[in-house]
């Protein structure tokens, strides 16, 4: 054993030896003394065995990457973008805005690729070096350490985005809430759905717009339309989020202070860009403007610059007609608001065509579990302190991490529950 290690020990073992006779001379009972010596002995091998990571584990980050670098095609993808960057450099590239637009949008994501396995390149060689360096009392056991949870980190990221294979996971994405029955109490659980995943597109840098928000009577809102844009993969990883949310607490809002029931449902769908052509029938399309409501200056209230669209959806495989209605007050000028719902318009009717096809998808793959749409997919009870997902059995005790926007174990375990992909 090294110095550095026999001194972490001796400091861990002694403080054990302390408990061990404290609790000897503490407990009066042989049942009690018994335990005392049980715990003691556990806590003398865990702590022996978590001095410092293991040979093992050192070659399962550096086998890791490894593969990561043969599943990934890091070399065939390093000459793609090569050529693709030099696509970029024409003189008349950028003539065709949009299609220079889709020719950038291909090369940041080959790009992409390329950096994320660079990281884990980095950081696997690093916790080598330091490892070899631990051998020669260069670093300490803390250092060691620090850079194994850096090099798993970098590795469980780039494994989870090669789990996001569907063609539209990369896009940016609408994602809308709409209070369930329940009154007050449902629609302040909506507002706090909306806050929670606020918060996770801020600690993930993305960049999120309120296209349209209806308030509650009392408190809450009674429905909510955001955008989740600037980032990379927000649909990827938020479609994990579609269905109703269940939430179980002490109503704040009941003079009896009963523990009640709320539901909020949660719909994400890819937002389209100019890139992808999406059909919208005409004939089909009609439009209202209504004035705008709340503060924001001498034109609300006087200008109809709110717009309401209405568009009949045929389904392609029963005939049956559904109406699509869509608000935006997103701005105080009426053409923008109507472009932008014109895009929330498209983004949904590209969403069903894309449900569409991964259920047929789902019922020719025997064995995987088929994914409902709408359904309830997890509770938060607040009184137990625990967040359950129901289609993963994935739990966790810290609501309120989880409500300040801690939602990635959830949509890491969706993700591996349910992958999807466009072979």
């Amino acid at each position: 054993m090294k110095p550095q290690t026999k001194t972490r020990f001796s400091f861990v073992l002694h403080s054990l030896i302390c408990t061990f006779d404290f609790g000897r001379r503490y407990f009066r009972s042989e049942k009690q003394k018994k335990k005392v010596t049980y715990f003691f002995c556990f806590s003398l091998a865990y702590s022996y065995l978590c001095t410092m990571i293991t040979q093992e584990q050192l070659k399962d980050v550096l086998d890791r990457a490894e593969k990561l670098h043969r599943y990934l095609k890091i070399d065939e993808r390093q000459m793609e973008l090569e050529e693709e960057q030099m696509r970029t450099q024409a003189p008349d590239f950028w003539d065709d805005p949009k299609r220079a637009e889709e020719q950038m949008k291909k090369v940041r994501g080959i790009k992409r690729w390329i950096d994320g396995y660079q990281d884990v390149r980095l950081k696997a060689d690093e916790l080598q070096l330091a490892f070899d360096f631990y051998k020669d009392e260069m670093v300490t056991e803390q250092e060691v350490d620090a850079d194994y949870a850096q090099a798993i980190a970098a590795i469980e990221q780039l494994e989870l985005m090669n789990m996001l294979r569907q063609k539209e996971d990369p896009m940016d994405c609408v994602l809308k809430i709409n209070s369930g029955a329940g009154g007050t109490e449902a629609q302040d659980w909506a507002q706090m759905l909306m806050r929670m995943y606020m918060r996770w597109a801020e600690q993930h840098g993305y960049k999120v717009t309120i296209a349209n928000i209806l308030d509650g009577d009392d408190a809450g809102i009674k429905s909510v339309t955001m955008q989740i844009e600037g980032g990379e993969y927000a649909y990827g990883y938020l479609k994990s989020e579609n269905g109703v949310h269940r939430l179980v607490r002490v109503s704040p809002f009941n003079a009896q202070g009963k523990r009640m029931t709320s539901f909020a449902s949660v719909f994400v769908s890819p937002l389209v860009d100019d890139t992808i052509e999406v059909y919208v029938d005409p004939a089909k399309l009609s439009w209202d403007t209504f004035r705008s409501s709340g503060a924001g200056g001498q034109n609300v209230n006087k200008v109809e610059s709110g717009v309401r669209l209405r568009y009949w959806y045929t389904d392609p495989d029963t005939g049956e007609q559904e109406e699509i209605l869509i608000e935006n007050t997103e701005t105080r000028d009426q053409p923008k608001n109507k472009e932008r719902a014109l895009k929330l318009l498209k983004s949904q009717l590209y969403d069903r065509a894309m449900k569409k096809r991964l259920e047929a998808q789902a019922k020719i793959e025997a064995g995987k579990k088929k994914i409902e749409w709408g359904s309830q997919i997890r509770s938060y009870v607040f009184d137990d302190k625990r967040v359950k997902d129901h289609r993963t059995n994935y739990e966790t005790r810290n609501v309120d991490a989880v409500m300040n926007g801690d939602l990635d174990g959830f949509i890491k375990a969706y993700l591996m529950e349910f992958p999807t992909t466009d072979e």
